[in-house]
Parts: C-alpha cells; sequence; structure tokens
C-alpha cells in the first residue's frame, strides 16, 4: 500500500528544510508514489519550492527556531521529517511542540559515529575530517529524540553524492558497526519516503545506513 492510512485517509507529512537536495528529493518520492498531503517549511521556500505547489502541497516560510511558525502549520500533521543535522536547541523545542500536538512520528538526520561505531578502514579518514562526534552536540541530539516519547528515527547518514538509478543500501542499528564510506541522496530520500509511507518498518531506533560494499578508506569522490 502507497501511503499510511489513517481514519480511512491518507497521511499528512510535514518536511523542514524542504528546500535541500533531500528535502526536494523527499517531496517529488511522495507527490509520485502517494496521495499523501505535503507542508514544506524552510527559508524562503514559497519562492524556491514554488514549482511544487498544489492543492496538496503547502508552502510554509520559516527558519527551524521560529517554534510557534512550525507548531501552528502542524495541524493535521501525522509525521515530520527533519532534512538537516539539528543541533540540540532545535531537536529539543521541536520534541516540546511535537508533544503539545500530540504528534508522534519523528524522522531526523543526523551523522555516524556519535555512539564511536564507525569502524574499519573508513574509520580514520572519517574521524580526520569530520571530528569525534561522539563528543559532540550531534549525540545529545539523537539522546533527546531517544529519551523522548515519540516514534522516532535517528538516521545517521554517510558521506552523501548523486547517483540516478543507485538505489543500493544498507541499514544498521545502534549496536552495530559502521563501516561504509559513501551513499546517494537518492538512495537516502527513498528510504525516508519508505519510513514516512511504512513500507519500512521502523519505530523507535537509530539507523545508520550506507551503501553496500564502500567499505573503503574514504569516500570515492574524494
Amino acid at each position: 500500500m502507497l501511503g499510511l492510512v489513517k481514519d480511512g485517509a491518507v497521511i499528512k507529512v510535514m518536511i523542514l528544510g524542504a528546500a535541500g537536495q533531500i528535502g526536494r528529493m523527499v517531496t517529488k518520492n511522495l507527490l509520485e508514489q502517494t496521495d499523501d498531503e505535503l507542508v514544506l517549511y524552510g527559508r524562503n521556500v514559497s519562492e524556491r519550492l514554488r514549482g511544487f505547489a498544489s492543492d496538496l502541497v503547502s508552502l510554509v516560510d520559516g527558519t527551524f527556531e521560529e517554534v510557534a511558525r512550525i507548531k501552528k502549520h502542524l495541524a493535521g500533521v501525522d509525521a515530520v521529517y527533519l532534512s538537516f543535522v539539528a543541533g540540540p536547541q532545535i531537536v529539543g523545542s521541536l520534541i516540546k511542540v511535537l508533544d503539545e500536538v500530540g504528534m508522534k512520528k519523528f524522522i531526523a538526520c543526523n551523522v555516524p559515529d556519535i555512539y564511536q561505531e564507525v569502524t574499519g578502514k573508513f574509520q580514520a579518514w572519517y574521524r580526520k575530517h569530520t571530528g569525534l562526534t561522539w563528543r559532540s552536540s550531534r549525540l545529545v541530539s539523537a539522546q533527546l529524540m531517544e529519551n523522548s516519547d515519540l516514534d522516532y528515527i535517528v538516521l545517521r547518514i554517510t558521506w552523501l553524492y548523486n547517483q540516478d538509478g543507485n538505489t543500493a543500501i544498507h541499514v544498521t542499528k545502534k549496536v552495530e558497526p559502521f563501516t561504509e564510506s559513501q551513499i546517494t541522496r537518492q538512495v537516502v530520500a527513498q528510504f525516508v519516503t519508505d519510513l514516512l509511507t511504512g513500507k519500512a518498518d521502523y519505530h523507535r531506533e537509530s539507523l545508520g545506513i550506507g551503501e553496500p560494499n564502500t567499505d573503503w578508506e574514504k569516500p570515492s569522490f574524494y
């Protein structure tokens, strides 16, 4: 079934940071693969995403810090996707407002190694270029989600590149090693789409996503 059903109707999804590359791809996927209603939120989206405007799509200009504006447009929303690696202040504010409106499904981007899970050949290069992420605010953002009562997904996404038609993905859980050096934005966008529609059935998980057979010393594009 394409699209989650709620009381006989398709769901309503809010995408925060909708004007970014992956946000646009998720929007396109949902419009092509479901009949879900969308709220696209971000800086100047009324201009940048005007091509998506329709009876099913609302465009809302705003920043992540404008929590009251986000809350205003959460009416009827069933799932929120944060297409941005946000710090704990933003994530904490979003969790609070989602609790206030009784909205449970929350998917947010993050980075690998917040649990020191990056291993193998990729570890040295990754930590040199990304730093010790388990000592950063990124871990705090993930912990806020994990300690909430939301139906959350933390997405730990390795280094990104574009390649149409590349559908390869390897999903790891929190306790498992992370070795993949790269993944396409197209695959990430489809996985997010599948999470939102229920085709990918994960709940209250921190998931690492990478491209299979890319456990190299560094991404191929570096």
